[in-house]
């Protein structure tokens, strides 16, 4: 069973087994002579997290289905350990540095959840309860895992992710366990997460984002297991960094471009330039979600304004990346080539702590937490929150079915709460150079980059085929395709091909951790929640392609406009406008101007294409378009070969309907016009001509105008579309509101301190300094 050996850092919130009794804290340090007192609300703090790994014991037909899934898991991994001198699993050798410390222990989580789980396959054996104990001691006197183990190879292993799977088992066996034995086995969570305000192994380093609350987090439940009141409020007050003075804060709004953690118009980064919401934001709201679950009541509760500020975190920076309960790629990083972390694995997690914070919320702000995450478990469809029919597909790792999640959310919805409505909305993330566009039927969102934002990241042996995906992405979210991207998507895609971007034939460049880009303009303007521009002066990683792209996002779809197309490299520049997964075997008819396509052919002046359960494309221009249906065959080690996450190497086969335009070798101000309409029927698709009319597609300037004559323009330097003129780079929308005529401007370069836009002759100087590509409104 390779997928379980995966580390998922879910399992701060969700376990893989039933509730079993409370344990106290105070028994667990009973019998020995070296037993004291326990901290006042230690035994508090640590039954809640037992409950965050077990469940509160809420009977249902989901939770029997989950355990039994948990039962066939842990009693493979127990019936296959040996408890000796030698390595507990043949596939896990013991060593220092061992790659494979991380999976000994989760194994070993699922193994010691499950005999804690009454009516568990393993549940209350004596003997097996034997083994998880020599097991204990073998990893810590073997030096796998102890105070003399020295840092070697991924400092997270042992700051973090052993430290939590530790806590989990101990959580869990700790009333069988005396004082001086959790003691021990807690000397080196001491020793590599003694302060949770730095990095052990380079104290220069401060902690910051999801890595602060992580260690929050676990220098306040070893401190409640050790009865070590003064380590419990460490951990507390590591979350708003109160020794640093607030500087590391993870729940802290920071007013700048960069940096780890949230941001003031609801962005979230992490490695300070990549967009993070879709993982390292969900592992910092599960740690204090957890938080807030284990202390509450005690007199270590997180304080109230910390509480409220992470509830208001939930609909700023989370709710507007969420799809049918998944995450958009666009804000998931490297993590989008996890097999163990699908859209919809992040999305469950994502819903998991949002349940959580609801049930110590009260009044308005419990009713939107409960309503945003019955609205998440109600779409999800594909992969349904309290079904999990395979837990190796939708979580491998400690996060075996999800019992306490089922619970919580079934206690949740036995309310009645209601589920939140989609709502239109348009809305750019410019500090982490992120938009979204929702409507009722379809959402979308854009990967591209910048000098302040990642292309990609690729570390630890992760996105191996990640080199586009920041190049102008425009990814698309369809209420019959729920499942696009969790099915295999990623290691059968064609890399090179990517829906948006414009990119050559090969070969790929050399991978860097987060490549940023040599262009400043990045970003566009909201003009309502159903409209807005966005645009990127493109430049590939090698310098040799550049180009101006913009896209028009309305509630019919998007247009796609493309200017200044140059290579000198001499490889096929290509524009690609889809590059669907159809799934295996997938079907789906596909006309051009009512002509129907098959296989491979080369499409000469059509105006439309309609692609069957997907929408319409129509064609602006002349260019030149070839339709390909073809198979693409791949597995998740092809792009995953990290030591705790690498994938399988399980073939998996995806049918992709593909239309690009082809812009020849070393183009020389080439350009291409496009529109994609998500949901679009065959009469919708040839009737959109009337929905808006291009008005520029230069390189200086990029323009459409609606049907109710408004102007959406993307300046890359100084210059006029129509009736408007602008000083220099900016992102225009000109209309009439119910208040009359209005004006909305941005700065996607982030660097100019005030735009000068003329609006028949009248003139406005719109202040942009500081405002980090936020849309400015104007009364004309």
């Amino acid at each position: 069973m390779p997928g379980f050996g995966y580390f998922d850092r879910r399992t701060a919130l969700r376990g893989g087994a039933a509730a079993a009794a409370s344990v106290a804290l105070t028994s667990a340090l009973a019998g020995t002579s070296s037993a004291q007192p326990a901290a006042p609300g230690s035994s508090s703090i640590v039954t809640g997290y037992r409950e965050l790994q077990t469940g509160i014991n809420r009977p249902s037909a989901e939770r029997t289905a989950a355990l039994a899934n948990l039962d066939r898991v842990a009693k493979a991994y127990h019936d296959s350990m040996t408890v000796g001198d030698g390595p507990l699993w043949k596939d896990l050798p013991l060593g220092p540095g061992s790659d494979f410390t991380t999976s000994m222990y989760a194994r070993l989580r699922a193994i010691a959840v499950n005999w804690g789980t009454p009516g568990g396959a393993l549940a209350a054996d004596p003997a097996v309860l034997a083994r998880i104990k020599g097991a204990l001691e073998l990893l810590y006197t073997s030096d796998q895992y102890s105070e003399k183990t020295a840092e070697i190879g991924n400092w997270y292993t042992y700051e973090i992710g052993v430290p939590l799977y530790l806590l989990h088992i101990l959580a869990t066996v700790a009333d069988e366990l005396t004082q001086d034995e959790l003691a021990k086995y807690l000397k080196p969570v001491l020793k590599f997460s003694g302060n949770p305000n730095l990095r052990t192994n380079n104290p220069s380093v401060v902690e910051t984002g999801a890595n602060r609350a992580d260690k929050s987090t676990i220098s306040i439940v070893s401190g409640a297991m050790l009865g070590d009141a003064e380590r419990i409020e460490r951990g507390v007050g590591a979350f708003t960094d109160v020794e640093g003075g607030g500087a590391a804060s993870v729940i802290a709004k920071l007013h700048r471009a960069a940096g780890d953690g949230f941001h003031t118009d609801g962005s979230f980064l992490q490695h300070d330039s990549v967009p993070y919401p879709g993982h390292y934001g969900i592992i910092l709201l599960t740690a204090v979600a957890s938080a807030i679950h284990v202390t509450k009541g005690t007199e270590f509760e997180l304080p109230a304004d910390v509480r409220d500020a992470a509830y208001a975190l939930v609909s700023d920076t989370f709710a507007p990346f969420v799809y049918a309960g998944a995450l958009m790629e666009s804000v998931r990083g490297r993590f989008l080539s996890r097999q163990g972390e699908s859209a919809h694995d992040i999305g469950h997690q994502l819903t998991g702590a949002v349940v959580l914070l609801a049930r110590s919320a009260s009044g308005k702000r419990k009713e939107e937490l409960g309503g945003l995450a019955a609205k998440w478990i109600t779409e999800d469809t594909f992969a349904p929150y309290l079904k999990i029919p395979d837990p190796e597909r939708f979580a491998p790792g400690p996060d075996l079915v999800g019992i306490p999640g089922i619970e919580f959310a079934q206690e949740l919805l036995a309310t009645k709460v209601r589920a939140t409505p989609t709502v239109a909305t348009h809305r750019v993330f410019g500090q982490q150079d992120r938009m979204v566009h929702i409507t009722e039927g379809w959402s979308a969102s854009l990967g591209v980059a910048s000098t302040r934002i990642s292309r990609y990241e690729s570390i630890n042996s992760m996105n191996l085929h990640g080199w586009y995906v920041g190049d102008g992405s425009l990814y698309l979210f369809l209420p019959k395709a729920k499942g696009h991207f969790t099915d295999a998507y990623w290691p059968t895609v064609d890399p090179l091909l990517l829906p948006g971007t414009t990119a050559k034939s090969g070969p790929t460049p050399k991978l860097e951790s987060v490549p940023l880009t040599g262009k400043d303009h990045c970003g566009g303007v909201r003009w309502n929640a159903r409209h807005g521009a966005h645009a990127l002066d493109f430049v590939s990683q090698d310098g040799t392609l550049t180009a101006k792209k913009s896209w028009f996002f309305t509630p019919a779809g998007v247009v796609c406009l493309g200017a200044g197309i140059t290579d000198s490299s001499g490889e096929r520049v290509r524009t690609t406008i889809e590059n669907r997964n159809l799934g295996e075997n997938g079907t789906g008819v596909l006309l051009a101007d009512g002509h129907l396509v098959e296989g491979s052919e080369s499409l000469r002046r059509k105006r439309w294409l309609h692609l069957e359960r997907v929408g319409g494309y129509v064609l602006l221009d002349d260019a030149e378009v070839t339709a390909l249906r073809e198979d693409r065959t791949g597995t998740w080690r092809d792009i995953d070969k990290g030591a705790n996450t690498k994938g399988t190497t399980v073939p998996y086969t995806r049918r992709y309907q593909k239309l690009v335009i082809e812009h020849g070798t070393k183009p020389s101000n080439a350009s291409y016009a496009y529109a994609v309409l998500p949901t679009a029927s065959v009469p919708q698709t040839i009737a959109s001509a009337w929905s808006w009319r291009v008005r520029s597609n230069t390189a200086t300037a990029q323009a459409v105008r609606l049907w109710d004559a408004t102007l959406l323009a993307n300046f890359f330097a100084a210059g006029s579309v129509d009736e408007v003129s602008v000083s220099g780079p900016a992102s225009v929308a000109l209309g009439r509101t119910g208040n009359g005529w209005q004006l909305a401007v941005s700065d996607p370069t982030q660097r100019q301190e005030v735009l000068r836009v003329t609006v028949r002759r009248k003139t406005f100087e719109v202040p942009v300094k500081d405002t980090f590509g936020a849309t400015q409104i104007v009364r004309v």
